[in-house]
């Protein structure tokens, strides 16, 4: 990339003319000149001076995102010459959020490393929402998504389901009067709430309950919130949080009930009772998401065929 343009889009990352200077190693006088004669041939300025830290004017974003499409070119051009020189190194950048890094990544990662040792992989851990972002400007390789509005937008690949479950402490008298509809944690185990005909009860019946809720931008609670309005009552939320195991361990102690993902679930969970919703909101299809780009690493098409093969195995 030219000398000017890593001037500017260092002065755009950090924010100022000084810190950009210090990562370049040259004067800020020096730095100040050359984006002034950028600025000169272009005929507008790429930066606003006078607010601190300094913004973008329209012409900067615009110039901003040149340089970013210059960048993920030249990123592009060395995988394709580092695959014709060997398919089997190289790093993948693989953004999750707790629920997937804890539950549905580890295995799959490790027989990856173990297959494929020459590959670097890096796992990061965020909302939904900020992956969905992250993925857009190509910060990651591989997110996992499943919301209907974002999948689309991305080279997608189906790669498995869950199932929503109401999780409610054994304790609460209201398994009395749905007597028959609750399942065990072995009868989650043993899939017997993806049965045909399976006892489901609506919403409507915890009606009067206090419930834990995930944080905004979390894909369960936006289901869950859809589902309230679809039975239409104003759930009382008792506590809302970031993690679904946070809350699914409160749940366990009887501080309220929760919403979880089947693959929560395991034999231990003697406290729990679950339960079907009668809701379409309550079965989600995950995608494996990667960003649009010009070329895809051998690397990551690599780690897609490795996590199809596990996810349909089991």
């Amino acid at each position: 990339m030219e000398l000017e343009k890593t001037y500017i889009y260092q002065i755009y990352l950090d924010g100022s003319f000084s810190r950009a200077a210090e990562h370049l190693y040259i004067s800020q006088p020096a730095l100040s000149l050359s984006v002034k004669k950028t600025e000169e041939q272009l005929g507008v300025p790429l930066f606003d001076r006078s607010h601190r830290p300094l913004r973008l004017t329209d012409a900067g974003e615009a110039y901003i995102d040149s340089i970013k499409k210059l960048i993920h070119l030249e990123e592009d051009l060395e995988k394709k010459i580092r695959d014709i020189r060997d398919a089997e190194t190289g790093s993948i950048c693989i953004g999750g959020t707790h629920f997937l890094n804890a539950y549905i990544l580890p295995g799959i990662l490790a027989s990856f490393r173990r297959s494929h040792p020459g590959i670097v992989l890096s796992l990061i851990e965020q909302g939904s929402d900020r992956l969905a972002e992250m993925l857009k400007t190509q910060d990651l390789d591989i997110t996992i998504n499943c919301n209907p509005a974002i999948v689309p937008l991305y080279e997608h690949y189906p790669a498995f389901y869950d199932h929503i479950l109401l999780a409610v402490h054994r304790s609460n008298p209201l398994h009395r009067d749905l007597e028959g509809a609750a399942f065990t944690a072995p009868d989650i185990l043993a899939g017997q709430h993806l049965r045909e005909n399976h006892p489901a009860v609506p919403l409507s019946r915890f009606r009067n309950e206090e419930f834990i809720l995930l944080d905004e931008g979390n894909n369960l609670r936006d289901r869950c919130l859809a589902m309230f309005h679809d039975y239409g009552f104003e759930p009382h939320i008792l506590a809302t949080l970031s993690q679904m195991v946070t809350a699914y361990r409160l749940a366990q102690n009887s501080y309220g009930l929760t919403f979880v993902s089947d693959r929560l679930v395991s034999i231990h969970d003697e406290e729990l009772l679950f339960y079907s919703i009668q809701s379409q909101q309550s079965h989600r299809l995950f995608f494996l998401l990667l960003p649009n780009r010009s070329y895809t690493s051998a690397a990551t098409r690599m780690f897609v065929r490795h996590a199809l093969n596990a996810f349909g195995k089991h």
